[in-house]
Formats: structure tokens, sequence, C-alpha cells
């Protein structure tokens, strides 16, 4: 029998596939629409943050970040010293009308220093790049373009002559320029001494929570490089103020509050240009004719080879009667004399001291080689004279130690500091480097803000 259609089927067939593709139609236009309308936002976003930090902004976090009530962003800097170049690449967070908080610290190190390739500075571009690779690494991709690359050079290349100088810097600058990073026409610059000192100031006062915390006292910092030493504090007493010498007060502008810092960098008087010093060297020059460098601050006998800043010169204990500490101690006031301004008000700072400062304590077994510690002034006098003595009558393990104690005992006496005043001395607070680095790029980036919004 042949079976008779459902017509009443065929009907609703005949409406619902119509309506079934209309449906479906509706929703992929609705899905393109709402696709296109975020990736429109995402792009505008991302070149907005471009452009702003071109125009000199600081760099934004990508939307997803600042949906979440705070925004990230990252700072590179290199730091070129007298022994080394170091790469920071810090990343930073920041919460709405708040100071900027460190998340996160990338740091490496590459040696030997700019300073090292005057003569032929191509042969420096290798290792910037080798640095600038690590920075890429570490970045996200899509803020490349926002994050600021910046490097400023310390006494190393403030003791070449300038013209030496200038052809490193505008190496780099070239290396920069073709970098992927923000990149602007101070990216590469000499530091002055004070400077460094004040950047330092900057890194330890927020690491300790004095910057974040209206109120808390802020603590000072000493600071012992190789080529230079700073001090930087921020006087109380109008007697500092008054009688500080020119040059040695400055005003500093952060986080909206502006600082009178007392701080002042002594050229040449950092640890390894004063061993050159104390030797009877000068700096950037071979002994004449390769003669022997002799000092009264080396073990009687001893005989050797030191190389400072690419030129090796040989070296000699003297022979001579008498104490060892005396003879040393005597020859460091020489180098000293005159150079130092000495402070009262040093006496109730809380100071940190960082370096070679630390370097030798370790050395001296006064400190934890990762965890720090605290000692008074007149332990370093105590060590060297110990040291001296034993070197008097054997060979020391560094023949230089005698005389760098001596030298950091002299040195912070002249300073202003009582031999029972405590210093405390680290390589990190809350496990970040104590550098002036974190400190430069907190006020570049505070400085690239204020261009952006200047105060009305």
């Amino acid at each position: 029998m042949r079976k008779i259609p459902n017509n009443g089927n065929l009907r609703m067939t005949k409406v619902a596939y119509p309506l079934g593709l209309l449906v479906c139609l509706f929703i992929y236009v609705a899905y393109i629409k709402w696709h296109w309308a975020s990736a429109t936002q995402a792009f505008l976003s991302i070149t907005e943050t471009a452009s702003g930090a071109q125009r000199g902004q600081q760099a934004h976090s990508p939307q997803g970040m600042a949906a979440r009530g705070h925004e990230v962003f990252y700072g590179i800097m290199f730091d070129a010293g007298s022994t080394g170049t170091r790469v920071h690449i810090f990343q930073f967070s920041q919460q709405p009308g708040e100071v900027p908080t460190l998340t996160h610290e990338t740091f490496k190190a590459r040696k030997p220093g700019l300073s090292a390739y005057a003569d032929d500075v191509e042969k420096s571009t290798p290792g910037i790049q080798e640095l600038l690779n690590v920075a890429k690494r570490d970045v996200p991709y899509e803020l490349w373009k926002v994050t600021p690359l910046v490097l400023k050079a310390t006494a190393g290349l403030r003791l070449l002559p300038g013209e030496k100088a200038q052809k490193l810097l505008q190496n780099v600058k070239e290396v920069f320029k073709a970098s992927p990073f923000l990149v602007g026409d101070d990216c590469v610059s000499i530091m002055n001494g004070t400077d460094e000192g004040v950047s330092a100031w900057i890194t330890v006062n927020f690491l300790t929570g004095s910057l974040r915390t209206p109120g808390k006292g802020s603590v000072g910092m000493l600071d012992l490089g190789g080529g230079s030493t700073q001090i930087t504090f921020l006087p109380r007493l109008q007697g500092t103020l008054q009688t500080s010498p020119p040059g040695y007060l400055t005003s500093l502008q952060m986080f909206n509050r502006t600082y009178k810092l007392y701080s002042y960098s002594y050229l040449g008087l950092g640890l390894m240009s004063a061993r050159l010093a104390v030797l009877g060297g000068e700096e950037g020059k071979p002994a004449e004719g390769g003669e022997e460098l002799v000092s009264p601050c080396l073990s009687p006998g001893f005989e050797g080879e030191w190389e400072h800043a690419k030129i090796t010169y040989r070296i000699s204990g003297q022979k001579a009667a008498g104490s060892l500490y005396q003879l040393c101690a005597s020859r460091v006031s020489e180098i000293l004399r005159n150079k130092v301004h000495r402070t009262e008000e040093v006496k109730g700072v809380d100071f940190y001291a960082f370096s070679y400062y630390y370097d030798l304590a370790v050395n001296a077994g006064f400190i934890d080689v990762e965890k720090g510690g605290s000692l008074v002034v007149g332990d370093f006098e105590i060590a060297a004279k110990y040291v001296c003595r034993t070197a008097e009558t054997q060979p020391l393990r560094s023949p230089f130690l005698c005389l760098d104690l001596t030298y950091v005992s002299s040195l912070l006496q002249e300073l202003g500091f009582p031999g029972d005043k405590v210093l405390k001395l680290a390589r990190k607070i809350n496990n970040v480097e104590t550098s002036w680095a974190l400190g430069a790029t907190f006020h570049y980036i505070d400085s690239l803000s204020r261009r952006r919004s200047p105060a009305p």
C-alpha cells in the first residue's frame, strides 16, 4: 500500500530550516562583530601605550593586568662600571596613586668594563648585545617598545680622556638605537658622582621602606667602588646644611616629594684607584720605563704583578724597619690629606655600606658572605693592625689586604665616623641587589612620568 505523506511535518520542516539558518547566521555575525571589537580595542590599547611611551611616558601593562587594578611595567638599566658591565631588568607593579613595587629583577654581569675597549670601541659591541639579549628574553615582547633602556657609566669612564669616553658611549648608543626598546636621546651617559650616590640612596631607602612610609626615618649610604667612593644621607641639622662646602648638597624630586641631600663622590678614592695612588702610580699611565712600584703597605720582600685598567704594574714591598701598619697608615694619610670633608652629623645617622666595604668585611671574617651583617667602624682598624702584623713575617693570601683594610679604616675616620659607629653591610635587602641601578631606574621612570603629566 502506498504511504500517504504527512503534510504537517513537511510544512514544519520548510519553516524550521530557514529559521535555523537565520539563527546560525545571527550568531556568526554577532561573534565576528564581538571578535573584531575586542581585537581593535586590544590593538588600540597597545599602540596607544607605545606611542605614549615614545613621547616620554612610562611603560604600561597589558590590558589584562590593568583590569585587575594595577599595571606592570619594566625598566632596563646598564651599569657600566670600572671593572665590568652589568644589566638589571626590573619589573614593577603599581596600584593607582601608590608608589611602585619591585616585583622581579634579572641581573647579569660581564667583564671587563667598557673602559677596557677605549682603544678599540667596536670590540665592546658583542658584550653589549649579549646583555641586550638577556633583556629581550625577560621583558614580554608586547612591552619592548615601551620599556626604557638606559646605560649609565661610572668612575671607569669618568677617568678616561673625554674623547675616548665619548666614542665608547656613541658606539653603545648606536647599538641601543638598533634595539626594539624605548631609547631616548639621554639613553647613554656618564653619571657624575653625585648622581651615583643619590641613586644608591634611593635604592636603599626604597628597599628599607622609608620612601613608601611617611614619617619613617631615612638611612645613609656609603659606597666604595673601584674608581670612586660616595657618601649620601638626608641631613636633619641646620648646621650640616649651613656648613657643607659647595657641591655637597643636592635636591632630589621623587614620588611627589623633594629631598635636600648631602651627597658627594670622591673620584680617585675608590679602592682600586687608592691602591694605585698608595703604590705611587698614576691613573691610566704605565710606570715609567716599566719601573717597579714599591710600597710600605705590602709585605717586605714581596714581589709580583698587578693589573689595573688593562695596565700591568710590577710591585714589591718596602724593606724598612718599623711597624708595617704604622708605615702603611702614614702613607694612606698622605693620600687622603685635605681630600675628604668631615661632617659631624654622620654620627647620628644609620648607615648602610656596600661594595668593597662589604667584600673587605667578608675577607676579614666580620660578616657572612651571603647574609651580610653589622660591624663597628673600629673593627676595620683592628683587622688592619692584625693583618699588617701578620704580613711582616709571612705572605698573605691577598697581598693587598693590609693596604685595603688600612685604607678603609682611615677613609671612614676622615669622613667623620667614630670607632664605635655601627655600619650595616648588605648586598641585598629583601632579596634585591643594593646597587644604584634600581634607584636610577626609579628616578628615570619617575622623570618620564613628570614630563608626561607636568604639575599645574
